[in-house]
């Protein structure tokens, strides 16, 4: 029987739960973007999109890489895979 760390499961579904995390998760899933690249096509504040990059980044669904002051964010599909594995099985 395959194993699943709970935590993790429960992070995961929880950051997808909201349709903008989902959508920023689409948009990174075609590349890198900064910010104010993800924040667009929502018309919510730079705070608020923040907000929803940090409960992302702690359910280790996207990584941040910092340049300078130029925050670049890339998708981490592990936990998306464990999910995955986890609803498949």
């Amino acid at each position: 029987m395959v194993k699943y760390n709970s935590d993790s499961l429960n992070s995961t579904f929880g950051a997808l739960s909201d349709p903008t995390r989902r959508a920023i998760l689409a948009r990174l899933a075609k590349g890198e973007a900064q910010v104010t690249e993800l924040a667009e096509p929502f018309g919510i504040s730079l705070p608020a999109v923040s907000k929803h990059l940090r409960v992302l980044e702690q359910a280790k669904l996207i990584e941040r890489h910092k340049d300078g002051r130029i925050h670049r964010f890339t998708i981490n599909p592990k936990p998306l895979q464990s999910a995955y594995s986890w609803i498949e099985h």
